[in-house]
C-alpha cells in the first residue's frame, strides 16, 4: 500500500517521507519491525515509543509515524498524536472492516463479559448470525476461539480481528470496551451500532486517579455509538451521558426506563423476573444465580430489541443459556458437602456482588478467598476487606495476581478493612495453600467463594506467569482427600 493510501484521515504536520513509497506493513513493536514497515511511535504512559526509531530503523522500516521529529536520515511523517495515527492507520491497512459489520460495544466496571456472552447467544439464535467476540476471557470468531491478553486489544489488533472475522462471514461484532482502551484510543475511529453501560464502580484510580476521570473516559463510547443502552439505576449514568451523541434508552430496577426489571425472584441457581416496556410483559427465566444478572441479563434484552430480536424471544434464549467461566462458575466437590464457586470479582462492587448472592442462597457459612492486584489501585485494599468482613461468615486473606510487589505488602493493606469487625479471618499467602485450607476446613452447607481469578489460568508474580487454575487445584485436593 502507498504511504499516502495509508495515511488518509491523518492529520500530517510535516514530512520527509516520499507518500509514493511502498508500505509492507505496519508495527508498533520495534522488535516485530520488518523491512518495508511504517514504524509507529506510540507515546505510551510507561515507555515512549520514540526511543525505538533507531532500532526500527535497523530492522528495515521504511518510514516512521512520530509526534517528535527523529534524528537520523530516516524518512519520516510528523502527527499530532501517534495513538490515534495507529487506529487510523488500522482502519485503512485492513479496509475499513468494521463497516461490514453490525458492532456492538460493552463498557463498565463489572458485568462486560457476562454481558457480550450472553447477546452473543441471544443474537445467533435469533438472527441466524455468525457473531464475533472480543474480551476478557477470549477472542471468539462463532465457535473459533482465539486467546487473548487484554480485555481490549492494541487499536491496529482490533482492526486486524474485524477483517478476520468479516472475512469468516461474522455479521455482527460484541465487544467489551476497558476505560483503558477508550483512554487510549484502541476504538479510535470505529463506529458502533449499539454501546452499552453496565455500571461504575471503583476500580483503576491508580490510572484514572479520580472517578470523575474514570466516568469521562467511560463517557467517550457515546459518543462514537448511535444508541446508547444505559443502567438508569447506577449513580454515574447522567454525568456520563451528559455529553453523548447518540439517542439513549435506559434499563433499571428501580429508576424509571424504557425497561425495567419487575417481581425479581432471586434464587441459588437463577434469578427470575419480569421484564416491562410501555408495550408489553414477558417473563425471563436465567440459570445463573446472582442478583446482579438481573441488570447483566436486562442489558442483554434491550441491546438485542435494538438490533431486531423480540423480547419474547430473548427471553427464551436467556431460559437455556449456560454459565460463563469465571462468574459464579460452580466447581465440582462431589466428595464434599459444601459449594466452591470461582468468580473473577476484583473490585469493591464485585466482590459485594458475589458475596451478596452468595448469602441469599447458602445455607450454610459463606467463606470468602479474595486478595487484591499489585501495581493496581491500592486504594481499594482496606475497601475490600472491610467488605468481605461484612459480608462473609469467615474470610481467607491471600494473593491474587502480585506483579511486582510483594504479596505480603498488599496482604497488610487489605487487613486494615477487619478493624473493629468481628468476622474471622485468616491469612494465607500462598494462594494454592489458601484453597487447600479453605477445603480443609469446610463444614457442611458452606459456600465458598474463591474471589479475583476467575476464568484466569495464571498467577503473575514478577513478570512471571506461572500455571494457576483454580479448577484444578480443587480437584487435586479432592483427590488426596
Amino acid at each position: 500500500m502507498k504511504l499516502k493510501e495509508l495515511l488518509q484521515g491523518i492529520p500530517v504536520l510535516s514530512a520527509t517521507a516520499d507518500m509514493d513509497m511502498e508500505i509492507s506493513g505496519v508495527s508498533y513493536d520495534s522488535r516485530s519491525t520488518a523491512v518495508g514497515d511504517l514504524f509507529v511511535a506510540v507515546t505510551g504512559y510507561a515507555v515512549d515509543g520514540h526511543r525505538f526509531i533507531p532500532m526500527a530503523a535497523e530492522k528495515g522500516a521504511a518510514a516512521v509515524l512520530c509526534e517528535k521529529i527523529p534524528e537520523g536520515e530516516i524518512p519520516y511523517v510528523q502527527v499530532e498524536n501517534t495513538r490515534r495515527g495507529l487506529a487510523v492507520l488500522g482502519l485503512n491497512w485492513f479496509g475499513h472492516p468494521a463497516k461490514e459489520m453490525t458492532l456492538v460495544a460493552v463498557t463498565g466496571t463489572n458485568g462486560k463479559t457476562t454481558t457480550t456472552y450472553l447477546l452473543k447467544s441471544v443474537l445467533e439464535q435469533n438472527l441466524g448470525a455468525k457473531v464475533g467476540l472480543i474480551g476478557t476471557n477470549q477472542n471468539m470468531i462463532g465457535e473459533e476461539v482465539i486467546p487473548t491478553e487484554r480485555t481490549t486489544p492494541e487499536s491496529f489488533e482490533v482492526q486486524r480481528l474485524f477483517r478476520r472475522m468479516a472475512d469468516s462471514g461474522c455479521s455482527h461484532v460484541v465487544m467489551e470496551v476497558s476505560s483503558h482502551a477508550l483512554a487510549e484510543d484502541r476504538v479510535y475511529g470505529v463506529d458502533f451500532a449499539v454501546g452499552m453501560f453496565t455500571n461504575l464502580t471503583q476500580d483503576h484510580l491508580d490510572f484514572h486517579k479520580t472517578m470523575e476521570n474514570y466516568c469521562d473516559t467511560k463517557a467517550l463510547l457515546f459518543r462514537q455509538c448511535g444508541v446508547g443502552i444505559i443502567n438508569a439505576d447506577d449513580a454515574w449514568a447522567e454525568l456520563l451521558m451528559k455529553d453523548a451523541t447518540c439517542r439513549r434508552v435506559d434499563f433499571a430496577e428501580k429508576a424509571n426506563a424504557d425497561l425495567r426489571a419487575e417481581n425479581i425472584t432471586l434464587a441459588a441457581d437463577h434469578v427470575a423476573y419480569d421484564a416491562v416496556s410501555a408495550e408489553e410483559r414477558v417473563s425471563v427465566f436465567v440459570p445463573i444465580p446472582g442478583g446482579f444478572n438481573v441488570y447483566n441479563t436486562l442489558g442483554v434484552i434491550a441491546a438485542a430489541k435494538e438490533l431486531g430480536v423480540s423480547l419474547e424471544q430473548a427471553a427464551a434464549t436467556l431460559r437455556n443459556v449456560g454459565g460463563v467461566k469465571g462468574r459464579v462458575e460452580v466447581v465440582p466437590t462431589p466428595s464434599m458437602d459444601c459449594t466452591v464457586l470461582i468468580d473473577y470479582a476484583h473490585s469493591p462492587d464485585g466482590l459485594e456482588n458475589v458475596l451478596k448472592s452468595a448469602k441469599g442462597f447458602a445455607k450454610g457459612r459463606v467463606v470468602a478467598l479474595f486478595g487484591c492486584g499489585g501495581d493496581r489501585d491500592a486504594t481499594k485494599r482496606p475497601i475490600m476487606g472491610r467488605i468481605a468482613a461484612e459480608l462473609a461468615d469467615f474470610v481467607i486473606v491471600t494473593s491474587d495476581n502480585p506483579r511486582t510487589e510483594e504479596p505480603m505488602a498488599i496482604i497488610r493493606d487489605i487487613l486494615p478493612g477487619f478493624e473493629g469487625m468481628d468476622t474471622p479471618h485468616t491469612v494465607v499467602e500462598n494462594r494454592v495453600e489458601a484453597i487447600h485450607y479453605a477445603l480443609a476446613h469446610a463444614q457442611k452447607d458452606d459456600v465458598i467463594v474463591l474471589c479475583g481469578k476467575g476464568h484466569e489460568t495464571y498467577q503473575e508474580i514478577h513478570h512471571v506467569k506461572h500455571h494457576l487454575d483454580e479448577r484444578e487445584v480443587v480437584a487435586d485436593f479432592l483427590k488426596k482427600h
